[in-house]
């Protein structure tokens, strides 16, 4: 028998997801071939271990699907290694940290004001609590990474590991800087590259894999694949790291989401993907002029990427998640985020952060943020006004008709 009642919420997720403007810089919507992957008979498949060396039988199939993701993933990156098992991103900088550090070690990372992830070193997350962790910013004027001063610190501190890679930060990271700051003092250079691995793999993002020992990522955001994460390593690292995922840290691989990894690097691999991220990139950086024309003050003055970073509350008195809750009583999803020197506690935040990845899989082009942009302007200009919300509320679902 049918379990009615999660039929029903996945009904209605699937309607929210059709009808609403998903503006959040870390979803995508995956094709079809990796949902068949994700949903297929892999999921009933126990493959403890590693291709050719597991601890169970039967495993000739998911073997080759675990060496497909692999290979594939590291021709796209141009890596030695990589483990393709990790369920997620914040359990792939785990799987980093472990094979290199030892409780207790100093960790260096992006503040979460400033950009940072969790997994960077926040104090409540567990790297902020299995080791010793300290955090460089950004500039107060610029917004922008301090090079200069991510140096100072790093010679003050003397980490054993540097990581790079944000979450709500939106210029390039320069890789090759933050390389030649870990050889000066001795440390290991972790990239999460999470938020931009398919602009990297397009190559319409520089790529830090020359230069990084580590190199973390998820699967779901801008790679447009089912939600996991891997890591790629120079080979000296291969076999530690391996060794930390499984049995380190996690039991039985998902041989099914595995499988949709590997179809989403074959979809990366294509020549329509490369011209999607450079519509990414050109839908953002459309997306950020109309905001900015509208009122908004944007974080670091603009993006280089697949997302931008608004300052609500110094521009209209809005907190983030005023805005956010607004937002989504007109079918329109984005998230709050804190700005670099809030003032405001995470829980409401001085910011929202869009990005274009989502939108851009559905077919929105330039035209089309533009239009996005305004009707944010509207609501957050008229917060109060609940004939505006129900007026743009009908037009974004009239507008979402087209693309259904």
């Amino acid at each position: 028998m049918k379990d009615a009642v999660i039929e029903k919420i996945i009904a209605e997720e699937e309607e929210r997801q059709r009808y609403n403007i998903e503006l959040i810089a870390s979803e995508n919507f995956c094709s079809e071939d990796v949902r068949e992957a994700v949903g297929s008979v892999l999921t009933n498949k126990y493959a403890e271990g590693y291709p050719g060396r597991r601890y169970y039988g039967g495993c000739l199939y998911v073997d080759k699907a675990e060496e497909l993701a692999r290979e594939r993933v590291c021709e796209i990156f141009g890596a030695d290694h990589a483990n393709v098992q990790p369920h997620c991103g914040s359990a792939a900088n785990m799987a980093v940290y472990r094979t290199v550090l030892k409780p207790g070690d100093k960790i260096l990372g992006m503040s979460l004001d400033a950009g940072g992830h969790l997994t960077h070193g926040y104090k409540l997350s567990f790297s902020g609590s299995d080791y010793e962790s300290y955090a460089y910013g950004v500039n107060k004027e610029t917004e922008c990474i301090d090079y200069d001063e991510v140096e100072r610190i790093a010679l003050e501190v003397k980490p054993k590991i540097i990581v790079c890679g944000a979450s709500a930060y939106a210029r390039f990271i320069d890789y090759k800087r933050f390389k030649e700051i870990a050889d000066k003092v001795g440390a290991y250079l972790m990239v999460d590259m999470a938020h931009v691995a398919g602009l990297i793999a397009a190559g319409v993002h520089p790529n830090p894999v020359p230069y990084a020992d580590f190199v973390t990522s998820t699967t779901h955001k801008t790679l447009r694949g089912p939600r996991g994460g891997f890591v790629l390593c120079k080979e000296e690292f291969a076999k530690a790291l391996d060794k930390n995922v499984f049995p380190g840290m996690q039991g039985g691989p998902l041989c099914h989401v595995i499988a949709g990894k590997a179809v989403c690097f074959h979809e990366a691999m294509q020549p329509e993907f490369v011209e999607y991220q450079k519509q990414v990139v050109r839908n953002a950086k459309v997306l950020c002029k109309t905001l900015e024309e509208e009122g908004f003050r944007i974080v670091s003055g603009g993006t280089d990427n697949h997302m931008v970073l608004l300052d609500v509350k110094s521009t209209l008195g809005l907190t983030g998640k005023q805005l956010e809750t607004l937002l989504d009583k007109v079918n329109i999803t984005v998230n709050k985020n804190s700005i670099p020197f809030d003032t405001e506690k995470p829980a409401y935040t001085s910011g929202i952060r869009v990005g274009t990845p989502a939108m851009t899989t559905r077919g929105f082009k330039e035209e089309e943020f533009v239009k996005v942009a305004k009707w944010i302007s509207r609501i957050a200009h008229h917060p109060e006004e609940e004939e505006v919300l129900e007026e743009v509320k009908r037009e974004v679902r009239e507008f979402m008709e087209r693309f259904a």
